[in-house]
């Protein structure tokens, strides 16, 4: 007796045909030539340029900070705000306002952020960028009626401001040029609100640099008024009286 294959051939082809036709293997997309060299290209690409990242922490600043945080603000100073201020302007800002304010390290309302392996944010790593393990921004909130100014500002005023009526104080925020626009001015200023909310204070108000009035928008601060800071070269330097409500 002869076999059903031998006996109907073309039953037998079309069994072969409709297997194949639903197997597993059919249904899966085969890729176009392009399609897989485009792949080969971002997968030598994403070898040889991945972009490593670190890490980055705050912490409240320490005396040991200083000789630290005077270099990192002249640095962000000069790099961040020369399309805003004059070269002079600047010069003179440094002298006269812009600085550490030992006042706010001591009251343990100042912070810095550091850039390490052992902590929370990651941020990508820039060219430029200090080594790991350094302060690459800083910035704080006051509890005392000094809106603006280091150490060498001749009008500070250390009283205290009342919670229940007076609006805490956003203050000195730097952030070194090869970090800047990747977060670290947020970090700061999320955590100085914290602060200043669990100490009771329900508005915030700062002098903010021209500079960085745009982040502060976008964070929900207003525009008050202009103000005018004198420079001991006969200057002024513009900044923007700005405050942000707690809902």
């Amino acid at each position: 007796m002869q076999s059903q294959i031998g006996r109907f051939p073309h039953k037998a082809a079309k069994r072969e045909r409709w297997a194949k036709a639903f197997a597993p293997s059919a249904f899966i997309r085969r890729s176009t030539p392009t399609e897989t060299a485009k792949s080969l290209v971002n997968s030598w690409w994403a070898r040889f340029f991945r972009i490593p990242s670190i890490k980055i922490r705050i912490r409240p600043a320490t005396t040991a900070d200083i000789p630290v945080l005077r270099d990192l603000i002249e640095a962000s100073v000069r790099g961040l705000q020369a399309k805003d201020y004059s070269p002079s302007q600047i010069d003179s800002a440094l002298a006269t306002v812009f600085g550490v304010d030992t006042q706010l390290i001591a009251d343990g309302t100042y912070f810095v952020t550091e850039a390490g392996s052992d902590v929370d944010a990651t941020v990508p790593v820039v060219q430029g960028a200090p080594p790991p393990s350094s302060i690459v921004g800083c910035g704080g909130w006051s509890k005392r009626k000094t809106l603006y100014g280091g150490d060498q500002w001749t009008s500070r005023e250390a009283a205290l401001l009342d919670p229940q009526h007076d609006a805490a104080k956003i203050r000195a925020f730097f952030v070194h040029p090869a970090w800047a626009r990747r977060g670290i001015g947020s970090m700061i200023l999320a955590a100085c609100e914290s602060a200043a909310r669990t100490a009771g204070f329900t508005r915030f108000e700062m002098g903010a640099t021209l500079t960085g009035v745009p982040l502060y928008q976008a964070r929900g601060y207003v525009a008050l008024e202009n103000l005018e800071v004198p420079l001991e070269n006969g200057e002024a330097l513009p900044i923007v009286h700005m405050e942000k409500r707690v809902p």
